[in-house]
């Protein structure tokens, strides 16, 4: 019997080794998100011979995520299939990579029917560019930037705890002016945030803030997601402040560049399905989407 619990901090550890040896660019799996989306996910974690079994709340529905780790896949997906027999749920997993994806037809040749989640893509980008916004298709950006700089006296000085008021102040002028321009995830966002703020050095998060004149204009934080890339979990800026958005994403960038030496690159998330976050991450330029797929077990 999956003995599952609501993830703690003091179950950190256990799942960073997990995550550390799946070794995976998504943003799925890493303890942080995990931990600070719970309003909205209600995820559920135990540990299961050397994998993780999680449960969640997609939509209102339960579901389950790709048990990640190292042990061998097929127990972890039946005791899966055994714990949604005996709830009543259908047996779905999200999250699942193509990589994954290619593991569960080697197992389960024929048995699982797979739906492209075209709203969860993670976009990857090479940090070299974001550092540096080389190359023509991000001449835009520097040009942002360098307006930025030639029009304020600013500095980027990495998050600590005596930063956080006032980037919760920041926080909420900027939830205030876009509230309408967007959904209602943007209150499960904003809870995200604080959650991510109150629990920042035990989480093991890392980010930066950006000033104009010794005042916040713009704030970043994430995590590792693997060896060579970087998960951006949040990132704000003052909207009427030109450039301000472009400075956040490049100073932050130059400065998990310097505290990683093997990072490659950098995970900037999803667009949620909104056309605004959709069409800003396609300004980027990303690399390449790692793209997820929804598995439902076919009966028969």
């Amino acid at each position: 019997m999956i003995d599952f619990k609501t993830p703690t901090l003091c179950d950190k550890a256990w799942v960073d080794e997990i995550v550390r040896r799946e070794n995976s660019p998504s943003a799925d799996y890493n303890f942080g998100n995990i931990y600070i989306w719970d309003k909205r996910y209600r995820q559920l974690i135990c540990p299961f011979e050397g994998r993780m079994l999680t449960k969640l709340r997609y939509e209102g529905k339960p579901a389950f995520v790709f048990p990640i780790g190292s042990g061998p896949l097929e127990p972890a997906v039946e005791a899966l299939r055994d714990f949604a027999a005996m709830k009543g749920y259908p047996f779905v997993l999200r999250g699942v990579t193509e990589k994954h994806r290619a593991l569960l037809e080697a197992a389960y040749p024929g048995r699982f029917a797979y739906t492209e989640d075209d709203t969860c893509a993670d976009y990857i980008y090479l940090a070299e560019k974001l550092a540096s916004y080389s190359g023509k298709s991000l001449h835009g950006k520097k040009n942002h930037c360098n307006r930025f700089e030639a029009e304020n006296d600013w500095d980027f000085v990495p998050l600590t705890r005596e930063l956080i008021p006032g980037c919760l102040d920041m926080l909420d002028l900027w939830t205030e002016e876009n509230l309408e321009r967007l959904d209602r995830s943007i209150h499960f966002e904003h809870d995200a945030i604080i959650r991510a703020f109150a629990a920042f050095e035990r989480l093991g998060l890392e980010g930066g803030v950006l000033r104009s004149g010794g005042k916040i204009v713009g704030f970043s934080l994430g995590e590792m997601a693997s060896l060579d890339t970087f998960d951006v979990h949040f990132e704000k800026a003052d909207i009427h402040l030109n450039g301000a958005y472009p400075m956040v994403c490049r100073e932050l960038t130059r400065m998990v560049r310097e505290r990683h030496p093997n990072l490659v690159y950098i995970n900037r998330e999803d667009d949620m399905g909104l056309d605004s976050l959709r069409r800003s991450k396609q300004s980027y330029q990303p690399e390449y989407l790692l793209r997820k797929y929804t598995a439902r077990w076919q009966d028969g």
